[in-house]
């Protein structure tokens, strides 16, 4: 492309150059002739003028008397009848000389003649001169031309490596502009597109860090209930497991449909009223046997008979979460208690560990933060969760650790 311009430019000056200097050439010719056979026919009616003055007054006509009136370099020729040709100069060297002629009234006549070498230098200046003007133009037009093309093909490269970089998996906006509205135009499109592409991405990744978080957990739950079921060869054990097993088995199709609902829209949330001790309730079976392993108990206190607003799967996730960050962080018996503050049903997750540093207390909720070798995911996710169902989760204690989940009550009709 940078060729195709410089070479179109340079064109385009050619054209230009032949156009006006060839014209002008043939002008300044015929010009430079012209003014050469007008000098010589002034020269001759000079002279003629004063052949008759002089033979009007009855004097004679010398070489003398017109030798001052011939320009150096050319040559005139004066008869007069009855006396000799009287010249003056010598006659111009090689043919076809400038030629004028005059005549008088009593037959007298002046012949003058100037050098065609004369002319054709003259005409050689002139040619040059426009050879050098047509070569200084060409050279500006060249220069020119490498300097705008090297304006536009700068960009374009600039652009074609920023697009270039967006397919790479490189979205970050560039936010250069070039001065041209075009080129603008094009960079505005590929810096959304790059802001576009890193949002995407970033769900894209936050989306597959919460799924591997949330889904671990149903996951070893529901094998160890496969696991149950492989090893007892009781019929009933085996009919229990298995409905165990498919209860959480629809919880897990319910993480996932949850991690998509909030991946498209974190606003989306269809929260219900729900009975909140069966949710509590099957979180601690659930988490029971692998606090029972780690040598160490689950309790449940506080109100019962509770309704709060929300969506189970997503209650049922974020207790998970905090009872998992129990037994990962804390320590001793992890207590799980209910009660009613206000409008909210609070429930609160308790265990008698160190607790949070108070360098992180501010920042526990921040997605990658953690006081261990964890994600730091379980907590924002959770957090996101509550929210979706127009609750919160707080950390209300640093040591012992309390975490507490605000739910929304159900207005009872009157």
């Amino acid at each position: 492309m940078r060729r195709r311009m410089i070479n179109s430019l340079l064109g385009v000056v050619l054209v230009m150059v032949v156009v006006f200097c060839v014209p002008l050439a043939l002008f300044e010719k015929r010009t430079i002739e012209s003014a050469a056979q007008d000098r010589a026919g002034a020269e001759a009616v000079r002279l003629l003028g004063i052949v008759e003055n002089r033979i009007a007054a009855g004097e004679p006509v010398g070489v003398g008397d017109l030798k001052g009136q011939v320009t150096d370099g050319s040559f005139a020729e004066v008869r007069i009848p009855g006396h000799g040709p009287i010249r003056i100069g010598s006659r111009p060297a090689g043919g076809d000389p400038v030629r004028a002629a005059q005549s008088g009234g009593r037959g007298e006549s002046v012949v003058v003649e100037h050098s065609r070498q004369d002319v054709q230098r003259e005409i050689g200046n002139m040619l040059l001169m426009l050879g050098v003007v047509a070569l200084l133009a060409v050279q500006t037009a060249v220069a020119l031309a490498v300097w705008q093309a090297n304006r536009l093909t700068r960009p374009l490269k600039d652009l074609a490596e920023t697009a270039e970089r967006l397919g790479s998996g490189d979205p970050r906006p560039r936010d250069r502009r070039y001065g041209a509205p075009e080129l603008d135009r094009v960079a505005e499109v590929l810096d959304s597109s790059a802001e576009r592409i890193a949002r995407m991405l970033t769900a894209e990744r936050r989306l597959a860090a919460d799924a591997s978080h949330q889904l671990r957990t149903p996951l070893t739950a529901l094998s160890m209930r496969l696991e149950e079921i492989i090893a007892t060869e009781d019929p009933a054990t085996v009919k229990e497991e298995a409905a165990i097993a498919l209860g959480q088995v629809e919880r897990l199709t319910d993480v996932v449909q949850r991690l998509l609902t909030n991946q498209r829209d974190p606003r989306s949330a269809s929260a219900v009223t729900f009975d909140l001790d069966e949710v509590v309730k099957q979180q601690a079976e659930e988490w029971r046997p692998t606090l029972r392993g780690a040598g160490r108990h689950l309790e449940i206190e506080g109100l019962h008979g509770l309704e709060a607003v929300g969506t189970p799967g997503a209650v049922a996730q974020v207790l998970a979460t905090l009872i998992e960050n129990s037994l990962m962080h804390g320590d001793g018996t992890v207590v799980v208690s209910t009660r009613i503050t206000g409008t909210s049903v609070v429930v609160e997750v308790e265990d008698g560990g160190q607790g949070v540093p108070p360098a992180l207390g501010a920042r526990v909720f921040e997605r990658t933060v953690s006081g261990r070798n964890s994600t730091g995911i379980g907590l924002a996710v959770a957090r996101d969760l509550a929210e979706a169902d127009g609750g919160r989760l707080e950390l209300l204690s640093l040591r012992p650790p309390v975490f507490a989940l605000f739910l929304g009550r159900p207005v009872k009709e009157r």
